[in-house]
């Protein structure tokens, strides 16, 4: 039996691969950030089949051992993966769960994603029995006085040097909220670069109104208003502001979209999505439309050409970066464009 702490996991993972990871918690950032260093670690190693079973309403737990137990027609290695949103498998997968725990097949890796556990879950069998067949991984929360250390963390890893004041104003900006703070990091840094970040430059660089007009174009997008959507963009054009921050800005949010258009694909309900990507209220309705409106493929799409503009505003690319975002804010608004080639 192992347990780790999320920083731990790196090290784990460096070496042999345990047969079963339960990575849980309510910091989606974090715990979605582990589950991918496990799925890079198996690819890495060779894992190279995945299967992904989303546990909903109905879910058929007998296909979890069925697939544990078949023969690879790909591969001898392979990756499953258990979506457990609400941390509650119920009567059947709680079974099923400690079923394959004390047998895990030879060459298979079980990864599980799981909501919060209530401390009752925390000490129930089938925890227990995953807990001993692998590697668990208990994602808590970062409380508000270790918020800055761990913005630093996470700074660091990108050259910043934040001083104290800076770091303070940051978590205070972000209000305990993990994913919030990740994207500010993201934003300062493209904005910064590495080196020395205090609190006179933190506060110009999050303090610009046109910074936030940026996410006025976002919601302008989603909401499938293209004529807003393009007056706010040749202001932000007129007002000298970078396309790389535009970019940034619509970039981020596609890449999350997709990933909730591939929950609901997999079977997984509009709230529960919602909750798990920690959806504000107010813009649920915003997310809900553009998700129904912008299906499958198109955010592959749509993610190409982000990377697309990318090269453009880096000078890898012939085009204009500025008509290129104009065009994705155009599809993404639900506008037909002409085909970008990439």
């Amino acid at each position: 039996m192992t347990q780790l702490r999320p920083e731990q996991l790196a090290k784990q993972l460096a070496g042999t691969l345990a047969p079963v990871y339960f990575i849980h918690g309510d910091e989606t950032l974090i715990v979605n950030e582990c589950a991918d260093a496990v799925r890079n670690a198996a690819r890495t190693q060779g894992f190279s089949e995945r299967q992904v079973f989303s546990v909903e309403p109905g879910f058929d737990w007998d296909s979890l051992l069925a697939a544990g137990d078949s023969l690879s027609l790909f591969s001898e290695q392979r990756l499953l993966e258990l979506r457990l949103p609400t941390g509650k498998p119920g009567r059947e997968g709680t079974r099923i769960l400690r079923e394959y725990a004390e047998r895990p097949p030879e060459d298979t890796v079980l990864l599980i994603v799981s909501g919060k556990l209530e401390t009752a879950a925390r000490r129930s069998k089938w925890v227990q029995a995953l807990d001993k067949a692998g590697v668990s991984v208990t994602v808590w929360p970062v409380d508000i006085n270790r918020l800055p250390a761990w913005i630093e963390q996470r700074m660091r890893v990108h050259k910043m040097q934040p001083d104290r004041d800076a770091l303070r104003l940051i978590a205070e900006r972000v209000e305990g909220n993990l994913l919030a703070a990740d994207q500010e990091i993201e934003k300062l840094y493209l904005l910064n670069g590495p080196g020395p970040l205090d609190l006179e430059r933190v506060t110009e660089l999050v303090t610009d109104s046109a910074r936030y007009d940026v996410f006025g174009l976002v919601d302008a997008a989603l909401g499938g208003d293209a004529l807003h959507a393009q007056r706010i963009l040749a202001g932000l054009r007129g007002e000298g502001v970078e396309p790389v921050l535009v970019l940034w800005a619509l970039n981020r949010e596609i890449r999350s979209l997709a990933g909730m258009a591939r929950e609901l694909h997999g079977g997984a309900g509009m709230a529960q999505v919602m909750a798990s990507w920690h959806v504000w209220d107010k813009r649920k309705p915003l997310i809900s439309g553009v998700l129904q409106r912008i299906r499958g493929r198109q955010w592959w799409s749509l993610m190409q050409h982000c990377a697309h503009i990318d090269r453009v505003a880096k000078g890898r690319a012939a085009g204009s970066a500025w008509d290129e975002l104009l065009q994705l804010t155009l599809r993404l608004a639900g506008v037909a464009t002409l085909p970008v080639s990439a």
